[in-house]
């Protein structure tokens, strides 16, 4: 079990969109706020610091997860994914261009968490109904779209 002095900084390195990083974060800094705070990654948003919206959700280790719900010396050591290392420099890949062909998003707010969740979930079910799209969407809250662009995005990238 990992021992930690309340009050103090510890070192948390990570592996972040294929790039090593490091920063400091006392034992109750969460993943979210690490990433944003301390490596300076803004794509990652906090929503409701629940785990119910989504916005925070990044891949670490192959798995998405909310970030508000994680600590940043729980992952030391981890590999993570974040929004910012989808696109290959200004080249969108295939789930942010549909989402901009589908108008997928309108304030953007909840768009990072759901292009994360979505990218973790089309790397396991490639050929997902519109049911399961729909079921993997509903850890998500978007108050803009009313998810009918969302879903015809994710599904087009699975039909490639």
């Amino acid at each position: 079990m990992l021992r930690l002095k309340p009050d103090a900084r510890h070192r948390v390195t990570v592996t972040v969109n294929g790039k090593r990083m490091s920063g400091f974060a006392e034992p109750r800094t969460l993943l979210a706020d690490f990433l944003r705070h301390e490596l300076k990654l803004f794509g990652t948003h906090v929503g409701c610091e629940h785990g119910v919206c989504g916005a925070c959700t990044v891949i670490i280790d192959g798995r998405a997860v909310r970030s508000c719900l994680r600590y940043a010396v729980q992952v030391d050591g981890g590999d993570i994914r974040t929004v910012e290392g989808l696109a290959d420099g200004d080249k969108l890949n295939a789930l942010q261009d549909a989402f901009s062909r589908h108008g997928a998003l309108q304030c953007g707010f909840c768009t990072a968490g759901i292009l994360m969740s979505a990218t973790q979930y089309l790397k396991e079910n490639q050929k997902p109904t519109e049911v399961e799209v729909r079921d993997m969407l509903s850890g998500h809250i978007c108050r803009c779209t009313g998810y009918e662009q969302i879903v015809r995005a994710i599904m087009d990238v699975a039909a490639q």
